[in-house]
């Protein structure tokens, strides 16, 4: 078995440590991008990918619940994502 010696381990420890924080730090900006779009902008790029989208005031606000939790499993939306999508909806419904 071939011994590295500490200069090596700590070399190698650095780059690990370093490739992480990068993809954390990528994951955590993507997540920020998403986090600052609102539910017309969310509703528009997930919502009217697939289909025509139904005119808001075709459901009620507790429909327009119901319909976000069957779609987030099918768009893969996160909670915070469909949320403001319902928002959006139940407010643009009034």
């Amino acid at each position: 078995m071939k011994k590295y010696s500490i200069n090596k381990k700590i070399t190698i420890i650095t780059i690990c440590v370093i490739a992480f924080s990068g993809l954390f730090l990528f994951s955590c900006k993507e997540s920020q991008k998403v986090a600052a779009k609102g539910g017309t902008q969310l509703w528009a790029e997930n919502c009217q990918r697939c289909h025509n989208t139904p005119s808001p005031n075709t459901f009620s606000d507790e429909d327009w619940k119901t319909v976000g939790m069957h779609m987030q499993t099918r768009a893969l939306l996160t909670n915070t994502e469909r949320d403001k999508i319902v928002e959006f909806l139940q407010n643009i419904n009034h």
